[in-house]
Formats: C-alpha cells, sequence, structure tokens
C-alpha cells in the first residue's frame, strides 16, 4: 500500500480524490449565484403604487386580490387548525416541510394523513432530509402502507452530491387546492402548547383561503417535481377559487436552482420603502452589509426599527454569537434590538409601516437567502399589517432590549465567540 501511494498512478489517484471533494465542498457551500454588491436606491415608499408593481412585476408572481388569512399563534392554534382541515380532506393534500420528528404531534400527523389516504384522498407529503432525520421509519413506513406518496428532499445519493447542502426550508400545507397554511412551525414536540414556558415554542402560522392558495399549490409543485419528476395538476389540484376575504396577497418562493437572491431582494426593496416603522421577528438573525446598512439607513431616516431575535434559549448558539457580533454599528445608529425572554422564538415575520407583511418560512440569514428552499406569504394590507403589528408588540412587551452601552460591554471572551461565529457566516 505504501509503496503504492508512493507511485504515480497513486498520486494520480489522490489528485482526482482531492479535486472531487473540493468541487463537491465549493458546490455545496456556496449558492452558484452573484450576490447583490449595492445598496439598492430609495425610489418609492410602502403605500406608493410603484411599491405593489415591483413586488408584482420585479419580483412575482402577481399579488392576487380577495384572500382571507387567519393568524395562527402557537402550537395548540396551529396544530389545531392544521389537523381539522387535513382530516376534512376530500381529494388531495399535498404538504411540505422542513422540520419532521418523532413524537406526539408526528404520530398524530400521521395517523390523520394515513386515514384521508386510506379514503381515496391523494396525499403527496415532502419532506427535507436533514430536518426528517429524527422521524422513525415506522412513521414513514405507516404512510406509505396507507398508500401516501412520500419524498425526502435531496437524500444523499452520488447524482446529487452537489446539492447535500441545498434543503427545502419551506412549510406548505394545501388541503383540497382551496385552503393552505405556511409559517414557521415545524411537525414536532416542542412547538406544541402556547409558549408558556421554555418547553412550548414560540411561532406564527397562517391558515390561507382565496386565489393566493393557488399559488401556494404551484410553490409545493416546484419542489415535488424537483423531487420526483411528476406533476400534479387538474381541478384536484387546482380548483377554481372564489374570493375568499379582502386582502392582496402572493406567494412568494426562492431557491438556489431557481432565483436563490429573489427573496433577499424582496425583503430589501421593502425595507427600502419602510416610511415610518419596520419590526422585523428573526428566529435566526445575521445580517449580512447590505441589510445592516439599509436598516441604519432607516433609522437615520425617522423610521422606527425594532428587531425580536431569541434569547440564551436558542436551538443553534452559534448563529445567536455571529447574530450579536453585527449589532454595534445597528444599535448606535438607532436600531432597537430586543431578545425574546421567555423560550425559543422561531418566528419569522417582516411588517414595513404597519401596512406589509411577509411570513413564512425565510430567516434573516445567509442560509435562507442564498442556499435553502424557501417560501413567504407577502399580505398588503393595512388591517392585516397593524395585526401583524399587534403580534409583534405582544412579543417585544416580554422581550429585553439590549442596549449599545450593554453591548459594548461584553466580555472579551464573548466578542472571540462572535468572531469565530462570523467566520461561518456564509452557511448560517
Amino acid at each position: 500500500m505504501r509503496r503504492w501511494l508512493q507511485s504515480r498512478a497513486g498520486w494520480v489517484v489522490i489528485t482526482v480524490l482531492c479535486t472531487l471533494v473540493g468541487v463537491l465542498l465549493a458546490q455545496n457551500l456556496g449558492s452558484g449565484e452573484q450576490k447583490l454588491r449595492q445598496e439598492l436606491p430609495r425610489l418609492y415608499e410602502s403605500d406608493d403604487g410603484e411599491f405593489r408593481r415591483s413586488l408584482s412585476s420585479l419580483l412575482g408572481p402577481p399579488l392576487v386580490e380577495g384572500n382571507r388569512v387567519d393568524t395562527l399563534l402557537n402550537g395548540d392554534q396551529i396544530f389545531a387548525a392544521m389537523l381539522a382541515a387535513v382530516r376534512g380532506a376530500t381529494t388531495t393534500i399535498t404538504f411540505e416541510t422542513y422540520i419532521y420528528w418523532s413524537g406526539s404531534i408526528g404520530r398524530e400527523f400521521v395517523e390523520a394523513l394515513a386515514e384521508r389516504a386510506r379514503t381515496g384522498v391523494r396525499v403527496h407529503v415532502l419532506l427535507d432530509w436533514v430536518g426528517s432525520l429524527k422521524m422513525e421509519q415506522v412513521l414513514l413506513d405507516e404512510l406509505e402502507r396507507a398508500g401516501i406518496e412520500v419524498k425526502r428532499f435531496h437524500e444523499p445519493h452520488w447524482t446529487t452530491l452537489d446539492r447535500l447542502n441545498n434543503r427545502t426550508h419551506r412549510k406548505l400545507l394545501v388541503v383540497d387546492g382551496r385552503v393552505g397554511f405556511t409559517g414557521g412551525v415545524g411537525i414536532a414536540d416542542p412547538w406544541r402548547g402556547r409558549a408558556r414556558n421554555a418547553e412550548e415554542w414560540r411561532d406564527s402560522h397562517f391558515r390561507v383561503e382565496g386565489p393566493v392558495v393557488a399559488q401556494m399549490q404551484s410553490v409545493f409543485l416546484d419542489n415535488w417535481m424537483r423531487a420526483t419528476g411528476k406533476v400534479l395538476h387538474g381541478d384536484a389540484y387546482f380548483p377554481a377559487l372564489k374570493p375568499a376575504g379582502k386582502l392582496a396577497a402572493q406567494m412568494f418562493s426562492s431557491s438556489p436552482s431557481g432565483g436563490s437572491e429573489s427573496m433577499h431582494l424582496m425583503y430589501m426593496l421593502s425595507l427600502t420603502a419602510a416610511r415610518t416603522s419596520i419590526d422585523l421577528a428573526s428566529a435566526y438573525f445575521v445580517p449580512d452589509e447590505m441589510t445592516v446598512a439599509i436598516l441604519i439607513k432607516a433609522a437615520r431616516r425617522g423610521v422606527k426599527v425594532r428587531v425580536i431575535t431569541p434569547n440564551a434559549h436558542i436551538d443553534a448558539e452559534i448563529v445567536r454569537q455571529a447574530s450579536r457580533g453585527t449589532w454595534g454599528p445597528m444599535l448606535a445608529a438607532g436600531v432597537q434590538i430586543a431578545e425574546y425572554q421567555p423560550t425559543m422564538f422561531h418566528v419569522k415575520s417582516l411588517v414595513v409601516d404597519g401596512r406589509f407583511a411577509s411570513v413564512g418560512s425565510t430567516n434573516f440569514d445567509n442560509r435562507s437567502f442564498r442556499l435553502n428552499d424557501e417560501a413567504n406569504l407577502n399580505v398588503l394590507d393595512p388591517g392585516f399589517g397593524l395585526e401583524q403589528q399587534r403580534v409583534f408588540d405582544d412579543d417585544w412587551a416580554k422581550s429585553r432590549p439590549v442596549s449599545l452601552a450593554e453591548w459594548q460591554a461584553r466580555p472579551w471572551s464573548e466578542r472571540a465567540l462572535e468572531w469565530l461565529a462570523g467566520l461561518l457566516h456564509s452557511q448560517l
């Protein structure tokens, strides 16, 4: 073996293997697309028609009228509404999620989905491979025995090694093509309850009816086709949808394979358009230089900028360290940052001027903007915006603001950890 390694053939093989590993690492650690590099000019405000046209035309899909969106707070409300919709399904169920773990709520969803499938409802489940590693095989087997199509997104295979770092972080449930759900919740027991203590995570989810549900179904179909090669279509999946409310909404998605920068751009345009307030709730807040610059400019022109992030009760401490290392310039400019105290804070929500709201799966970090597949529901309506602002206010009341003086006085050991965590910024 030693002689072979020292031979010319051995060195050729080693070189080839090292090259392959290097290529795979490069493909997985980057998005393969150009990043937004320059700050966006401020051409309009959130209540201008140009802002709406940019959301629809520049970014797409178009905002559609006639929707109803119900806000669901924490696991008890969220899971009850989702399970009720599943149990009432008559034709189809499409379900895509990142986190699916074994446990009591995982068992309830398996039983509800399997029962519907046995009655003839066509059920399609797309689970992220990484996010569902804690799901026992017995649950997957039970779904398949009931006749459910189950696929795990980017499960390791020699043909997809260059995409292992691309996860579907989307949370989508569409029932009969008429009722949709999206938000931040995964199917796991930590989300159960009402965020009353450290064992019950704080999160928001949304029940949707109206024409925008067809866009939600289309976003699910995007990854379903990529994962299976199959097209789901026809009236069972895309029925004619009548107005169900008065909200203008769009289902916005992004993916490294189809424009990873679109979600980042949507957020930056929204922040730039702010006139009076920016309320940002982010489970993982690791802003890039452009985001920091835009938030600072907003604060300096008189916009009230507030950010809620988790406190030490977080499932990824390295993300918290990387986040805190970026706060100084924002705090100095007047951006208010507070850490939610009661439990893990998993909300992903942006409210601009109390009239535009973006809610869904996207975190304010590089992983969501450039590496993951994400999906957000955008609603342009002052009534819905004010409702989300009230939810934000309630969370703010349970959060502890961090002052510039406190940030500047943090110990050297914490600064060192922040610096080390910042080296992984591109993967967080």
